[in-house]
């Protein structure tokens, strides 16, 4: 069966953006901004985006692309030994990330029919963590599962199988094509509408004071090169599927540098929206900024329906603002699927539909212990150690793989034919050590505070049971996966360009 294109470069970047562009571009960059000198943060941001983000792209790019395949084929092809690491990243993602994820989009979507009647009164704080997570004392106090979150999680998998099922040109594809543009003007509408409220300028001048500084703490420029790693989608397997569906002649360096700059830009871009709203806020309650700027959930959840509680029509821009987060995790949370879907094609030569539609049932069933009432921690732990740890791990080990076991000159040689920015040989450099040196910096500084001090005050054993073993089964996972006989003769046929 002959593989499935996208109809036109234009659908596979908005699919790639779509990925790219999560959650995070709209709560984190912009707490991380604030937090690491403002203005100041872009320096190491920028930097980490040129020697980092778009290498590492432009190289999962470049293998899907050559080698014709899904992470776990890409790296087959590349040697049967490697198999096994692209399974791991397609398995990290969708049993791991897109498990809890789902349930973060279903919150928003919640919360996107709160905000017409401003459901969380004058104490946003209680509501989300008292009546609406209900949060139990320990990880191991699950409690009943919040049937506001279920109806929500059905909705987001249902949408999400729905999109996947229907292929990459009439569902991924068309999707994105929809999905983007809806986001970008949503999130348009936020921008203009907060500049207009009293105090924005105050929080505008948070957002980008630089401060100089700051830049002299290493810890800035570590999060600077794991937001922009995480940002990007790197090391889920997912940009190594999607460019596998590229035809032949594909401007591979060109939708790399697009991807990551309207990724990037579109982070700056609604990090304004924030953080007018958040000097909104300030100055309606007369406190100093710093104490309204909270971080992630607390921003999301908390601090942002305060604000919308006290500004005219809050309700109107509390559905648009989650609105927002809905269509943002919903394009990466196809991406997640895909890249999973993918490779069990390319191996076991599945049919599309029905194992898609199973792997959103199993995906759904997992994601319910994140609806109960120790989902919150659960999610909190899970998320720690596969994103810092197995993500990670996954890219470190993809660099080495690629830049030490394959050709990689050749592999620039293919780029360079068919793409409109010209690679030179400092690419290679920074695969095969600037990357993997960065990112084992950024492992072995979270071992060792995690080996300092447990984890968010979890014990040891919800850690090693909830989060190592997470991983660890993942992992294992990956291997029988690997192991199983192909049904298919896809890894035998080597590259485009190749042999």
């Amino acid at each position: 069966m002959a593989r499935e294109q996208w109809k036109s470069e234009w659908g596979f970047l908005m699919a790639a953006v779509g990925s790219a562009i999560g959650l995070g571009n709209i709560w984190r960059f912009s707490y991380l901004a604030y937090e690491h000198g403002g203005g100041a943060f872009l320096i190491p941001y920028l930097t980490a985006l040129l020697t980092a983000g778009i290498p590492l792209l432009i190289l999962e790019y470049a293998i899907g692309h050559e080698r014709i395949g899904s992470a776990p084929l890409a790296y087959a092809k590349i040697g049967r030994r490697w198999e096994w690491l692209g399974w791991w990243a397609v398995c990290l993602t969708l049993f791991g990330i897109m498990l809890y994820y789902s349930v973060v989009i279903a919150w928003c979507l919640d919360y996107f029919f709160y905000s017409f009647r401003l459901a969380w009164g004058d104490d946003p704080n209680a509501f989300f963590f008292k009546r609406f997570l209900q949060v139990s004392d320990s990880p191991a106090d699950l409690g009943e599962i919040r049937t506001p979150i279920l109806y929500g999680l059905i909705a987001v998998w249902f949408s999400s199988w729905w999109i996947v099922y229907r292929g990459v040109q009439r569902g991924i594809e068309l999707a994105s094509k929809i999905l983007m543009p809806t986001l970008l003007g949503l999130t348009a509408i936020l921008v203009f509408w907060s500049l207009t409220l009293d105090g924005a300028l105050t929080g505008l001048k948070a957002y980008v004071t630089p401060d100089f500084s700051k830049l002299a703490n290493p810890k800035v420029w570590i999060d600077a090169y794991s937001q922009i790693f995480f940002t990007l989608s790197l090391g889920f397997g997912i940009m190594i599927a999607y460019a596998s569906y590229l035809p032949d002649k594909a401007d591979i360096t060109g939708n790399a540098l697009l991807t990551a700059f309207i990724n990037c830009g579109y982070s700056l871009f609604a990090g304004i929206a924030v953080f007018a709203v958040l000097g909104f806020m300030a100055s309606a309650e007369g406190k100093p900024l710093a104490e309204v700027v909270t971080k992630s959930i607390g921003l999301a959840f908390v601090a942002y329906p305060k604000a919308m509680s006290l500004m005219p029509g809050g309700n109107l821009f509390g559905a648009v603002f989650f609105l927002c987060l809905v269509v943002a995790g919903l394009s990466s949370a196809v991406s997640i699927i895909e890249a999973f879907v993918s490779a069990v094609v390319d191996k076991f030569d599945a049919p599309r539909g029905p194992l898609t539609t199973g792997v959103c049932i199993l995906g759904l069933l997992g994601s319910i212990v994140f609806s109960t009432r120790a989902g919150l921690l659960w999610l909190d732990i899970v998320d720690h150690f596969l994103t810092h740890y197995g993500l990670v791990l996954v890219g470190v080990l993809e660099c080495l793989v690629i830049g030490w076991f394959f050709r990689l000159p050749l592999l620039r040689e293919h780029v360079n034919r068919i793409s409109s920015f010209r690679l030179g040989a400092y690419w290679d450099g920074l695969i095969k050590f600037f990357v993997p040196l960065v990112l084992l910096l950024i492992l072995a500084g979270d071992l060792y505070q995690d080996v300092t001090e447990p984890y968010g005050g979890y014990s040891w054993v919800a850690l090693i049971l909830i989060g190592r073993d997470w991983l660890l089964a993942n992992l294992a996972l990956a291997f029988v996966l690997a192991n199983r006989p192909w049904r298919t003769e896809n890894h035998r046929r080597r590259g485009r360009r190749l042999t």
